[in-house]
């Protein structure tokens, strides 16, 4: 496994990180807690030893399977959850809602200060742990001044409770709004082939004051993969199917453009999914790519990403297969 440094931290993060939204089972249509617990030991003895989790994949469930997998190994892993979406408070800014275990959620974004030292205990519980590694704001909140949310970060950051924090889904204006009142290491944000958004400005803003970017849904959701096909249903649960490139007409366009990548796959005797994350995490600026995985066997896959070398010349042309005419 390759490490990369995070922000300014001495904390060394895989070029893979492990996903934890699919295993708290909501959105992913359910979870196997067992299989889940396996799939997270194989990572961390593989050397993809961050977890990234947050309290709403699961509304809890997700950092109790997390908790659970680590127990006995916490001083092998490196934790990253969230704050700042609440479900059991209406609060902030609503967000949407959702049905899990035939149980309606209202989200709420919701960063203010009494509200993220509250998450902060009780993620510390679920996560069985008395500190968390990268601890960051899931989603802006605009009911909330940023320098508000921060004092919550420093404060638990001096008590101990967690080494380092960042923001997630923060876009160029808002960062640059945090970077007024404080430090932050890192800015979870979604990034790949077919979503580069970040490339123009945020990338070099971030690269400019050494925060780390967590690249999330490098695989968007499994369909980079080359296994969701036209003919792919999703079972009850499984909200995938109402995402924007799962549209049929949107799904063939990927998959025509991962005919065009496959001969590199051939070439590197790998899968389309481990020449996809390489790209991901190769790119100018990615500290890491996050990648979910349910079991063990989609783990190692991930991590066999770390084994290729691609030449300039074929991350050009992988970028080149994903650019369309608007």
């Amino acid at each position: 496994m390759k490490y990369k440094q995070l922000g300014q931290t001495e904390i060394q993060i895989p070029v893979i990180t492990f996903g934890g939204w699919a295993i708290g089972g909501w959105y992913w249509g359910g979870t196997d807690e067992e299989l889940a617990i396996k799939a997270i030991h194989k990572a961390i003895d593989l050397g993809m030893n961050c977890i990234d989790t947050a309290p709403v994949y699961g509304f809890g469930l997700g950092e109790e399977i997390v908790g659970k997998a680590i127990k006995g190994r916490r001083h092998e892993v490196i934790i990253a959850t969230k704050c700042g979406l609440r479900w059991d408070k209406d609060e902030g800014e609503f967000f949407f809602d959702t049905y899990f275990n035939g149980k309606r959620y209202y989200v709420y974004k919701n960063a203010r200060k009494n509200s993220i030292i509250e998450e902060c205990e009780r993620s510390l519980k679920r996560l069985n742990t008395d500190y968390i590694d990268i601890y960051q704001i899931h989603w802006p909140d605009k009911t909330t001044p940023i320098d508000e949310s921060l004092e919550a970060l420093t404060r638990l950051q001096e008590q101990g409770k967690i080494r380092a924090f960042g923001v997630s889904n923060f876009d160029v204006n808002l960062l640059k709004e945090t970077l007024k009142y404080s430090r932050v290491e890192s800015n979870q944000v979604k990034y790949s082939l077919v979503d580069r958004w970040i490339e123009s400005e945020l990338v070099p803003l971030c690269v400019e004051n050494k925060i780390s970017i967590l690249a999330y849904s490098p695989l968007e959701q499994g369909l980079l993969t080359g296994k969701i096909t036209m003919e792919t249903e999703f079972k009850s649960g499984d909200l995938r199917k109402k995402q924007f490139w799962f549209q049929p007409e949107n799904r063939k366009k990927i998959l025509d453009a991962l005919e065009k990548i496959k001969p590199i796959a051939r070439e590197k005797n790998a899968t389309l999914a481990q020449i996809v994350i390489n790209w991901t995490f190769s790119q100018p600026g990615i500290t890491t790519a996050i990648v979910g995985a349910r079991n063990p066997e989609q783990v190692e896959e991930n991590v066999g990403a770390v084994n290729l070398k691609l030449t300039e010349e074929e991350i050009q042309k992988i970028r080149e297969a994903f650019t369309w005419d608007s």
